[in-house]
């Protein structure tokens, strides 16, 4: 008989008030963006509390957010739930302590920058983005790409070979494959790609251009 293990972490609601923040975090947030995802998507990512020390490791922004949706007078967003008093409860991670200050800041740091870190695929990327714009466009517009990011990642992607298109099961003109690129920092090019035209397909209208031309 395979013996059962109690899960070490387990999710309580806690009051809005009673989220302490960690010491001087040093992570800002784009407060504004992620009340508009909050609001389009309700709460879905919990902040981490610490038992060690009594704070929230990660979650800050989204602490902020709810604190200045609140303020505002704006409903209570889905996925949290209302007190005896109209209080907001959020439901936070519980079970993880840390061994030490030092322990604690790195996790910290850590929940914030590996994730962003990583970088995207850059064809599985621009095939979400095309899925979306065409689904939605405010969604694809709440995601606020910026125009330079935008263009780095067309630079690495063969439109025909997107999902969807007619050569989609043919080799990529860029021979760019998945892993090539970490990030939307390289070209992800093979040497046999130097002084190729590179076409490519803006996800928002469609167009078909050039890269830098």
């Amino acid at each position: 008989m395979t013996e059962t293990v109690p899960a070490p972490r387990y999710t309580t609601y806690v009051p809005l008030t009673d989220l302490s923040p960690a010491p001087g975090n040093p992570k800002k947030h784009q407060v504004e963006r992620i009340i508009e995802s909050i609001g389009t998507h309700g709460f879905v990512d919990q902040p981490i509390a610490d038992e060690r020390t009594g704070t929230i490791l990660g979650g800050h922004g989204r602490r902020e957010a709810l604190i200045e949706m609140q303020t505002r007078g704006e409903r209570l967003p889905a996925g949290l739930l209302l007190d005896n008093d109209g209080g907001w409860l959020v439901p936070v991670q519980r079970g993880w302590a840390s061994r030490s200050d030092a322990e604690a800041k790195a996790l910290n740091i850590k929940l914030n920058k590996i994730g962003s870190d990583g970088g995207w695929r850059p064809r599985d990327f621009a095939a979400y983005l095309e899925d979306i714009v065409t689904a939605d466009a405010a969604l694809y517009d709440s995601l606020a790409i910026a125009d330079q990011e935008l263009e780095t990642l067309l630079r690495q992607v063969d439109p025909e070979t997107l999902p969807g298109a007619i050569n989609e099961d043919q080799p990529p003109v860029l021979h760019l494959t998945d892993d090539s690129s970490d990030s939307l920092g390289g070209d992800g090019l093979s040497p046999d790609d130097e002084g190729r035209a590179r076409l490519a397909t803006c996800p928002a209208c469609g167009h078909a251009f050039t890269p830098g031309r």
